[in-house]
């Protein structure tokens, strides 16, 4: 049986993808596909490249700082931080806050993987046309450019021109890209993490988590479209709480806020052996 496994976007969120890879690995299922959108699209690509879930794990946690994090705690990792804080730089040409080449480099060094044909497993990276609002899906060629496209939030990161196109965030058109798979796979699984509604928050957002804020929401509604004409075989969202698009402090709660989905979600996984 061929299985599809599609990583939607969300930013910090996306770390919530490993407990997931985790489960799989745990219970011995291998895609036969992945399909990646933003986040997941970086997630994706290490998993594609022939990492575990527990090595991605490893990778990120010594690349984050977390908010109970100490002198004696941040020390073991200060190497892999000081590579990560100057992965970002700023950028003046007035299209976006940051640039991301340093990061792409960091990741891609460390997978030591460059094209999407040395990859392990077969894996499709979704960015969006800005001009035409359609999706474009990548799965030959470099890596580089593909992520690059599919990360870059509007108005946070540098858009990609490819081809006389300008790229933007995959997830403006696919975020869930779990379609793509269903053609050559006969299990879809789908991975969600748009987070989940908090209607007792009453905190006034600033500019930019209002901006990313309702791309999320309009994210959500699309994928809800989505699901109800041509649902996955398997659909995980947990609930995610509290984590915005770019808190990088929150990263470990991603993970941490995953967890209590991952008994059931091996229970489905077990059902499609």
């Amino acid at each position: 049986m061929s299985i599809g496994l599609a990583l939607g976007g969300g930013g910090v969120r996306g770390l919530a993808h490993i407990p997931a890879l985790e489960a799989l690995d745990e219970c011995g299922i291998r895609p036969a596909q992945i399909a990646g959108t933003s986040m997941g699209a970086i997630i994706g690509t290490f998993y594609a490249s022939g990492w575990s879930g527990a090595r991605i794990r490893t990778f990120f946690e010594q690349h984050i700082v977390e908010r109970d994090d100490t002198w004696r705690t941040l020390y073991p990792k200060r190497r892999g931080l000081l590579k990560w804080l100057s992965a970002f730089g700023l950028s003046f040409k007035g299209q976006g806050l940051l640039e991301v080449d340093g990061l792409l480099k960091v990741l891609l060094d460390s997978i030591e993987v460059k094209t999407f044909e040395e990859l392990t497993i077969p894996l499709k990276v979704v960015a969006t046309d800005f001009h035409s609002g359609k999706a474009v899906v990548f799965d030959s060629g470099p890596l580089w450019t593909a992520i690059k496209a599919s990360i870059s939030i509007p108005g946070v990161f540098l858009p990609v021109e490819h081809e006389g196109r300008i790229l933007v965030d995959g997830g403006v058109a696919n975020n869930l890209p779990y379609d793509l798979l269903a053609a050559d796979c006969e299990t879809t699984i789908a991975l969600d993490v748009i987070p989940t509604p908090d209607e007792s928050c009453a905190d006034v957002p600033n500019m930019i988590d209002a901006t990313l804020g309702m791309l999320d929401c309009m994210i959500a509604q699309l994928v809800e479209v989505k699901l109800a004409q041509q649902p996955p075989t398997i659909y995980l969202r947990p609930r995610l709480t509290g984590i915005h698009v770019l808190d990088f402090l929150k990263a470990g709660d991603a993970m941490q806020q995953a967890a209590p989905a991952m008994e059931g979600f091996r229970k489905q996984l077990q059902s499609i052996m």
